[in-house]
């Protein structure tokens, strides 16, 4: 007997199977390319608190090498809080030219979708020895300078995180609005939003990091 393949029974049983078929091929790969791609991420993160101890434009194979020198102690310093045990907030022990470095990673919301970044804090716990920021979605030539411009990330260096109250005091403004040069960064022109962003990840990020930095 001759199959009809115009049946809607035969119709739904053969979607069925491609479905099948094809959900397994997309496991396959998924599973098979996962060990790599956490290779890849791994050393990604590892590239980007590198740019915060202000070390770039390394390969792969240096990077790792660097990374393997510099940091003393991969995500050193947990807390016994709830925070801390989750992993969200930790600081990794670093030297670079014989000085101690901290390397702090923050997170925040910027205008269309994440921010993060790793900010490296020289031994005296508030003094910033260099930053490194990214994002998600922001928009290129505008808010995505946060990423692309090391010219801005470099205005970060030298500036105070903490006021004599012990509260965090670094700020991302407008340069109209400029008033304390020792806490404050001139924001990105036409990004107010991820600029607001940026200066409220770094205030959040380091009134958490206070007892770790020895500001409380």
């Amino acid at each position: 007997m001759k199959l009809n393949t115009n049946n809607n029974v035969y119709i739904i049983a053969y979607s069925c199977v491609m479905v099948v078929i094809v959900a397994f091929l997309l496991a396959f790969v998924s599973s098979t390319l996962k060990p790599r791609q956490d290779v890849n991420v791994a050393l990604d993160k590892k590239k980007q608190i590198l740019a915060a101890l202000n070390i770039r434009d390394l390969s792969d194979q240096e990077s790792e090498a660097k990374y393997a020198e510099v940091v003393l102690k991969d995500e050193a310093f947990n807390l016994n809080s709830a925070d801390y045990k989750a992993g969200n907030y930790k600081i990794y022990e670093c030297q670079v030219n014989g000085e101690k470095k901290y390397v702090v990673p923050v997170y925040g919301m910027g205008l269309w979708g994440a921010i993060w970044g790793y900010v490296a804090v020289n031994e005296d716990g508030n003094t910033i020895y260099g930053a490194y920021f990214n994002h998600d979605s922001e928009t290129a030539g505008l808010g995505a300078e946060i990423k692309d411009s090391k010219a801005w990330q470099d205005k970060f260096i030298g500036k105070k995180i903490y006021g004599a109250d012990g509260n965090p005091a670094l700020k991302v403004v407008k340069s109209s609005e400029l008033k304390n040069p020792e806490n404050e960064v001139d924001g990105i022109t036409g990004a107010t939003l991820t600029s607001n962003g940026v200066s409220d990840m770094l205030q959040d990020g380091f009134k958490k990091y206070k007892t770790l930095l020895n500001h409380e």
